[in-house]
């Protein structure tokens, strides 16, 4: 038998590596699925767990600062509990009751502006402002064509529903063994319906308790990480089930960028997503937007999650000046504010908080926002993306890219 040519040899080697890439891209896409698997199973369990972390990142400069200070790590853990319950509690009841108010309202008038949204869209497309591009004039047309039917068509009339007449129902006297039977039948009928209507209350009740337990649990989970971090970070080491090796000691290397890309990510993502808010609850208060506080409060939840939370404050304030104003004027000045607070957190925030710590490009973030909520699932997954996009990052400079960028990584090693 002879052997392959080089030619031969080239497409049979070139096969074999195609097939390994996609064996490789079967096993991680299958790792990643069974992860999102695993957290929507865990997620009761994991959600006071994470939320406990990212506000023991949030309170440990100040735990440290006073511990600096000569202050027992314990008594300055409790110090910085009080200070932090004293600031929600203000915040609450300045914040909350509007809040509240606010969101009735905005939920009291949903259907005014779905009704209206049409209307003013259709009256700001026929008079569009100069300085207004093409592609916004036809969006705005599309809007207006969306409380409107297609012409040439009959629009159905809702007619009232033919009324249902029950007849009555005459119970003849029966034998005995009848109304048994009579009785037995309806106890035979009613038992599911009875068990389908308990299992929903205990599912209600169930639920209700797990979320109240949950958040019972994150200042107890948040006390004990910060309580034990110091000795987290000098021991952790020695758990680790792999004897002292050069692989133990990329494994510890791999740990701790990982740990240290968390740790800088939830930490400055918070930060910026509350410095965001407030600049945006301030920004639509001054040009007098209504539900300015409420634009401000989902902003800060949302843009924990990079780009989801821009882009839905400002979609959501544009319809919101649109209905209300119907005018030019305001949706240019919500423009105006969301260019502001993006210019500010790009060239201020950001930088002050997170610098280049993360240091993932926008593009490779949508990636990974795209691929967490899908294959990880909901917003949990969203949230582990970033995280996770950035460990592949310290693995890829670390055993690929090492050419590429040799000052980080000789950095990196020795920090570890």
């Amino acid at each position: 038998m002879q052997p392959p040519s080089e030619a031969q040899s080239k497409i049979l080697w070139l096969a074999l590596t195609a097939l390994a890439i996609a064996a490789l891209v079967g096993v991680l896409v299958a790792a990643v699925w069974g992860l999102g698997r695993v957290l929507s199973v865990l997620a009761p369990v994991l959600w006071p767990i994470a939320v406990a972390a990212v506000l023991a990142c949030l309170l440990d400069p100040v735990v440290e600062f006073l511990t600096r200070r000569k202050v027992p790590r314990t008594r300055a853990i409790v110090v910085v509990f009080v200070l932090a319950l004293l600031i929600v509690a203000g915040l609450a009841a300045s914040v909350v009751p509007q809040l509240v108010v606010q969101s009735r309202e905005l939920a009291a008038k949903s259907g005014e502006f779905a009704t209206k949204l049409p209307e003013r869209a259709g009256q700001l497309a026929d008079h569009p402002p100069r300085w207004l591009p093409g592609q916004a004039a036809e969006i705005l047309k599309s809007l207006s064509q969306l409380g409107k039917g297609e012409p040439g068509t009959n629009v159905a009339v809702a007619t009232p529903a033919p009324e249902i007449v029950i007849p009555a129902v005459t119970v003849a006297p029966t034998t005995e063994g009848g109304t048994f039977h009579s009785v037995a039948g309806y106890f035979a009928r009613m038992t599911p319906r009875f068990g389908e209507w308990l299992r929903q209350v205990l599912g209600f009740f169930g639920t209700v308790f797990g979320i109240i337990a949950g958040l019972a649990l994150v200042p107890i989970y948040a006390f004990y990480f910060l309580l034990e971090k110091s000795g987290i970070s000098r021991r952790w080491r020695d758990y680790l089930p792999v004897r002292n090796s050069q692989f133990k000691d990329e494994a510890v290397f791999i740990i701790s960028a990982i740990n240290e890309y968390l740790v800088a990510f939830f930490r400055g993502q918070v930060l910026v997503a509350i410095c965001d808010g407030v600049l945006y609850t301030i920004g639509f208060m001054l040009i007098g937007l209504p539900y300015a506080l409420l634009l401000g409060v989902m902003a800060t939840c949302l843009t924990i999650i990079p780009f989801l939370g821009a882009i839905t404050t400002c979609v959501s304030a544009l319809v919101i000046a649109v209905v209300a104003f119907g005018d030019w004027q305001h949706p240019a000045l919500v423009l105006v504010v969301f260019a502001v607070v993006q210019a500010l957190e790009g060239f201020v925030i950001q930088p002050k908080i997170m610098g280049d710590r993360v240091g993932l490009h926008p593009v490779v973030i949508i990636i990974a926002l795209m691929f967490g909520t899908t294959l990880l699932g909901g917003i949990l997954g969203g949230i582990l993306a970033i995280p996770l996009a950035a460990a592949l990052r310290v693995l890829m400079f670390r055993y690929i890219w090492r050419n590429s960028e040799p000052g980080k990584v000789a950095h990196a090693t020795h920090q570890t």
